[in-house]
């Protein structure tokens, strides 16, 4: 008879771990979630992106490649998320036990004084001729639960994830730092320009200044020319203490990305000298799941969301635990390891099923299906921000090669425009308003162009980033 018992119980649970592939079926991330290419980038089909290059491989400034390879060593945020890896990884490996059962040692000794009126103390009056009972006992409990509803194998998908996640979130704070400090050394350079810039322009309205008290002690201008030369000169000059003040704050922004103290980076190459990349291979947009960290991110949070849809179903069903203590227990110490006389063992085994609490639980359950709603949402929110990135940083990169065109010839218009302002202003053919005018312009000009050389290097920057790249 216990035989069969014993074969019944075993058909049940196969029975029911088969059936536990249905309690809770999984979402898929939605395949609608990308469109068929990027805004201003041309129709293709092929998959290569400047995302797949190392950094390494996609900066080619030494100095550059020194800051981020200081960065992606010291950096504190960095070194925080490695942190919150590890933990992801003993919380994942702890769930791998889930299916191995509890045992406890455990070591009891207790006495008891019945009542002498009570029929437990009247007894023991009789039979031992004493007032009190002891007991000891030790022994080992083992206590398992059976994964019938797939509880504990959701409980790993949904460790495994986020150890995942914690992996991807590293992997988008590097891709953000390796932009910004290749973005902030861009910077350093344009401020070094614009630097150049400023004193070479003061050292013309210097000449300037000169060449107009010259006609002014000949009496061919007023003392206004003089005021109006001194105050430009004067804003040409006001100009370089603002440039040094922030390159001494963007190397010290610098700094804490590479997670050092503030202190002076070194340029060993000027703006002019960096070559602005034409390599705009973005891929297809449903590869920035496998190339964006932050999309895969999102992709994981699904599958936590799933799991804990599987976790919080498999509570609303019967769970088999099954318990069994073993060991010694004797009324007397000195019988207490009288081997076997004082061995003792229980087995039992029962499903629980939750009846008072089953709203509660129900409760969960519903808010764990909202939660994985909630889960795809955020993911279409991911892949539309990614998507929208990269499409601004493409036509970024396009229309900024087409105002430095424009604005390179302005410069040399107005280049030629100084050089011929002063031949006529020294032979009274023009105005000194003319000579200052076109020096002002100049100046503009020349600042612009060291802009927007900058803001070109950030946007191919940008569009590697956004594609994902930065990470490996």
């Amino acid at each position: 008879m216990k035989k069969h018992i014993n074969k019944i119980v075993m058909v049940a649970i196969l029975t029911s771990t088969l059936i536990s592939c249905t309690v809770s079926k999984d979402i898929e991330t939605p395949k609608d979630a990308f469109p068929e290419n990027f805004r201003n980038a041309s129709v293709s089909k092929d998959t290569p992106s400047i995302a797949d290059l190392e950094w390494k491989n996609f900066f080619t400034e030494k100095d550059i490649i020194q800051l981020i390879d200081s960065a992606v060593t010291k950096n504190n945020d960095l070194q925080i998320a490695t942190k919150n890896i590890e933990i992801a990884q003993y919380r994942f490996t702890q769930s791998k036990w889930g299916n191995v059962p509890q045992a406890n040692l455990f070591v009891n000794a207790s006495t008891s004084n019945p009542s002498d009126n009570s029929f437990t103390g009247m007894n023991l009056n009789q039979a031992l001729g004493q007032k009190h009972i002891d007991d000891y006992s030790a022994g080992v409990s083992l206590s398992w639960e059976a994964d019938i509803w797939g509880k504990i194998r959701n409980q790993k998908k949904g460790a495994f994830a986020n150890y995942l996640q914690s992996e991807e979130v590293k992997k988008a704070l590097q891709t953000s730092i390796v932009a910004n400090v290749s973005k902030g050394y861009y910077n350093l350079l344009m401020l070094d320009a614009q630097l150049d810039i400023a004193r070479q322009n003061l050292k013309l309205n210097d000449s300037t200044s000169k060449i107009i008290k010259l006609k002014h002690d000949s009496g061919q201008v007023t003392s206004l020319a003089i005021q109006q030369a001194e105050a430009q000169r004067l804003n040409a000059a006001q100009l370089i203490p603002l440039l040094e003040q922030n390159i001494a704050i963007q190397e010290n922004a610098l700094s804490v990305l590479t997670g050092s103290f503030p202190n002076s980076k070194e340029r060993t190459i000027r703006l002019g000298s960096v070559e602005v990349k034409n390599n705009t291979l973005t891929g297809i947009p449903s590869s920035l799941v496998s190339r964006r960290p932050d999309v895969k991110s999102a992709e994981l949070a699904l599958k936590v969301a799933n799991a804990n849809v599987g976790i919080t179903k498999a509570d609303l069903y019967p769970a088999l635990r099954i318990t069994a203590q073993g060991g010694v227990n004797s009324f007397e110490t000195s019988n207490w390891f009288n081997i076997p006389a004082s061995l003792f063992g229980t087995v039992a085994g029962g499903l629980t099923q939750p009846l008072l609490n089953s709203k509660k639980v129900q409760t969960q359950y519903n808010i764990a299906k909202i939660e994985r709603e909630k889960a795809v949402l955020s993911f279409r929110q991911a892949v539309l921000v990614a998507v929208s990135e990269v499409s601004d940083a493409l036509v970024k990169v396009e229309k900024l090669q087409q105002q430095e065109s424009f604005l390179q010839q302005r410069v040399k218009t107005l280049q030629q425009a100084i050089k011929n302002a002063n031949l006529l202003f020294q032979n009274g053919m023009a105005e000194y308003l003319e000579v200052l005018s076109a020096q002002a312009n100049l100046l503009q000009s020349e600042l612009e162009l060291a802009n927007i050389k900058r803001e070109q290097l950030s946007a191919n920057t940008e569009l590697y980033r956004a594609l994902g790249g930065g990470w490996r």
